[in-house]
């Protein structure tokens, strides 16, 4: 049951009218208990559903209906994606599949122009793992193309393995990095890494393709954004970036990684409260967004705007940040909470408000679309605004419901700076009166471990600012700048 729902909760209200429409079209002797099943589910009703459709306990016919509706949903969600997928990846696979049909039927002729169709896009692309079943069929069909060098063809063939076999000792290191410090190991994320490229006999050099150098540094992203510690990667990232401009290499080619990497660095130096840097980046950034006709522009622009919205705001320029968020066309999550962040820091609290209550779905359902942490930070944002438009029954059931969904969790991943500060939320909203008090002041202190003032993360010190601006009686967003300005 609990499957299905979730299922039933990532298709869009369109969706759902298309997949009723196919069960309707698939159902025979006008059986439509699985219409009414998934319906029910629809509506969230979750309990006695064999009664709501038999009249009766019936437990066995349940099961056996609840099956075919997940095998049914699973079908269509698969067979909706594969339609609407345009991948480069996927047009390639599709060729090597039509050039073996080819050879079956022995169209010798069409089948290898259309391997080395395949082959061509897989080569402009470095995807190693095509590559290898392209010249696995290239090797098995070679008799039957009288002017191909199979010496070469093997030696390109075994360049291309040894390519593959460096990508999969990559993911592995990438997915040994990961696990550890998901698990809280001791060591250092710097430490991590090099303890992995080492088990996996990889150097950090310019035999890494611009996709490997992207991934360990997102990889190291991702480590850091779990730890909230981005000052530790940032001389790792710093030599990684050095690689890439020794390359030499087709721009066209590569053109995606770079804005990506560009993207990275602009991120870390942000996070590091490098402002200056941060702006740097992202204005080459946006210079390599224009090139290639704009090819990447589309793709890269919500991320650009989020990075000079948040440099702006945290520069003293609010106004240009939120206009610049207002400006953005298209629905997404990351704008929406960073304009609710900006206003909350403005003092717009029934503005900011009043966007929070138009995120009408389930945490459920924005932690697929956005992510654990997205979710998290949108809890927080709106207890603080609760607290601050004096809302006290919902309050209290939201910390109530915060407790129980994000401690446990929060505490198994290292957070407990973000348990502490909740913790404290709660206590300054229950005693108001003891805020500017030495004793919560004293209190506040030996709630947290604190890295130097040169180290702390800007978002960190973006949300303690709230309790200090409350301490002091002082602006939020004044008292914001002060904090993420100390070195």
């Amino acid at each position: 049951m609990n499957t299905l729902y979730q299922i039933t909760d990532l298709l869009s209200e369109d969706d759902k009218r298309e997949f009723v429409v196919q069960l309707r079209k698939k159902n025979r002797r006008g059986d439509v208990k699985n219409i009414e099943l998934f319906k029910l589910i629809n509506q969230g009703i979750t309990k006695e559903l064999d009664v709501l459709l038999y009249g009766t306990a019936s437990k066995n016919a349940y099961h056996a209906l609840s099956k075919r509706l997940h095998d049914s949903l699973i079908d269509f969600i698969a067979t909706q994606n594969f339609q609407g997928e345009t991948s480069d990846e996927l047009e390639i696979l599709k060729l090597l599949l039509a050039s073996r049909i080819f050879f079956e039927h022995k169209q010798y002729k069409l089948g290898h122009k259309t391997l080395s169709k395949a082959e061509k896009k897989a080569l402009q692309l470095d995807l190693y793992a095509i590559l290898t079943e392209i010249y696995h069929t290239k090797i098995q069909f070679a008799h039957t193309q009288t002017n191909l060098d199979i010496e070469e063809l093997i030696a390109v063939s075994q360049q291309n393995l040894a390519h593959f076999q460096l990508e999969q000792r990559l993911n592995m290191a990438y997915a040994t990095i990961k696990s550890k410090l998901r698990l809280g190991s001791p060591q250092s994320i710097n430490q991590v890494i090099t303890q992995a490229f080492s088990d996996f006999e990889l150097k950090l050099d310019q035999s890494l393709s611009f996709k490997s150098i992207f991934q360990l540094m997102s990889t190291a992203f991702s480590a850091a954004s779990m730890q909230s510690d981005f000052h530790q990667i940032a001389p790792f990232m710093e030599d990684l970036y050095a690689i890439v401009h020794k390359k030499d290499a087709p721009e066209k080619k590569y053109l995606y990684y770079q804005i990506e990497i560009e993207h990275l660095m602009a991120t870390m130096h942000f996070r590091n409260r490098n402002f200056g840097l941060s702006m740097k980046f992202s204005q080459q950034m946006e210079a390599l967004m224009l090139r290639n006709n704009r090819a990447y522009f589309n793709r890269f622009q919500e991320k650009l705007v989020l990075l000079k919205a948040l440099n702006f705001n945290y520069t003293g320029d609010p106004n240009q940040a939120i206009t610049l968020l207002n400006a953005y066309p298209n629905d997404s999550l990351d704008v929406i909470l960073t304009k609710i962040m900006l206003l909350f820091q403005q003092g717009s609290h029934s503005d900011a408000y009043q966007i929070v209550k138009q995120l009408s779905h389930s945490d459920r359902w924005y932690e697929k679309k956005a992510g654990w942490i997205w979710v998290l930070k949108k809890n927080i944002i709106e207890i603080l605004l609760l607290i601050e438009l004096n809302r006290l029954e919902l309050v209290l059931a939201r910390m109530k419901s915060f407790e129980r969904r994000f401690f446990k969790r929060l505490s198994q991943e290292n957070e407990t700076r973000v348990v502490q500060f909740m913790k404290l939320v709660s206590y300054a909203y229950e005693y108001p009166s003891e805020i500017q008090t030495d004793d919560f002041k004293e209190k506040v202190e030996d709630s947290f471990t604190w890295k130097e003032a040169s180290q702390e993360d800007v978002f960190v010190m973006s949300f303690y600012a709230w309790l200090k601006s409350k301490m002091e009686r002082n602006p939020l967003y004044d008292t914001t700048l002060q904090l993420v300005a100390m070195r």
